[in-house]
């Protein structure tokens, strides 16, 4: 198998997959059918789905099948789906718009949302315990690391962090916590996952949680970019809704200028720490500016 895949090659063969992998998983559960249908609802809205190619992209780096991480890529992107869901809550940041669709609770309302969330975050530690290409190892290692990654210290602990600084002005140092826990745990948590179902070596998954925090970093940096220059049609999501709920940002803390540079600077240091690496990192580094570079 050869390691040399240009990483739109590899979305278009692996993205299609985890959806498949996903939606089956949910729609052949016995389960009643509205909560089967708003948790199908928002895992066929589509996305990037960096956080599973990532994933995958790791274990590909390694030489090996990455069809090993599909299940736990599936889980990792359910994780996230569920966030989103209860991330546009009226009780969080209120959103209408959830990648140009109305968001779930708009649709299904707000109950059934809130148990949809619930539904596909449970259901991701089922879908990986159930893997039968990884060893019980491997699986309790991934459950922690997930549990860990996904909860109170860090996305949700993240989340936290987020209202508690509503209506404040943060330093950089306290947004960059922030951050780190709502948005980079999850990615780090998708190399990680990749390094562990590959057998990498402790310095190796040390390496590759540092590309990750930087590149969960430059994700968010972006994300802010975006929410001042970007557009409803391209992101699929109201602009501006930072101003709105008075949440600091690192363009109104940097400048917007100062925001750029501060990209640059983590896509840099994203890159470095995959250097000495034993594996192929090439579709890695183009993740990396693929987070960068992004209009949505």
């Amino acid at each position: 198998m050869s390691l040399h895949v240009d990483l739109e090659t590899f979305q278009q063969k692996y993205k299609q997959k985890v959806e498949d992998m996903m939606i089956g998983f949910v729609t052949e559960k016995d389960m009643p059918s509205p909560i089967k249908e708003s948790m199908v609802y928002s895992l066929e809205a589509g996305g990037k789905r960096i956080r599973p190619i990532l994933l995958l992209a790791v274990i590909h780096g390694y030489g090996k099948d990455p069809q090993l991480g599909m299940k736990t890529a599936a889980a990792l992107e359910m994780v996230h789906t569920y966030s989103l869901i209860h991330d546009d809550l009226p009780s969080m940041d209120d959103d209408d718009l959830r990648r140009g669709k109305p968001t779930n609770h708009k649709v299904f309302g707000e109950a059934m949302a809130i148990l949809a969330g619930d539904g596909l975050l449970t259901h991701s530690f089922q879908l990986i315990a159930e893997d039968t290409l990884i060893s019980s190892d491997q699986k309790i290692k991934l459950v922690n690391l997930l549990a860990r990654c996904a909860g109170p210290e860090g996305m949700v602990g993240g989340q936290v962090a987020d209202i508690e600084g509503e209506n404040k002005r943060l330093t950089v140092e306290e947004l960059e916590s922030i951050h780190i826990h709502k948005t980079g745990k999850l990615l780090i948590f998708s190399a990680l996952a990749g390094a562990i179902i590959s057998g990498a070596s402790e310095g190796e998954l040390n390496k590759l949680e540092e590309f990750a925090h930087h590149i969960g970093l430059a994700f968010q940096i972006q994300d802010d970019i975006l929410d001042i220059e970007g557009t409803e049609e391209l992101i699929g999501k109201r602009t501006g809704s930072d101003e709105t709920n008075q949440k600091s940002t690192y363009p109104g803390l940097l400048t917007m200028e100062g925001a750029k540079d501060k990209l640059r600077f983590h896509l840099d240091e994203a890159l470095a720490s995959l250097s000495g690496i034993g594996m192929e990192t090439s579709m890695l580094e183009e993740i990396a500016h693929l987070i960068v570079n992004r209009n949505h």
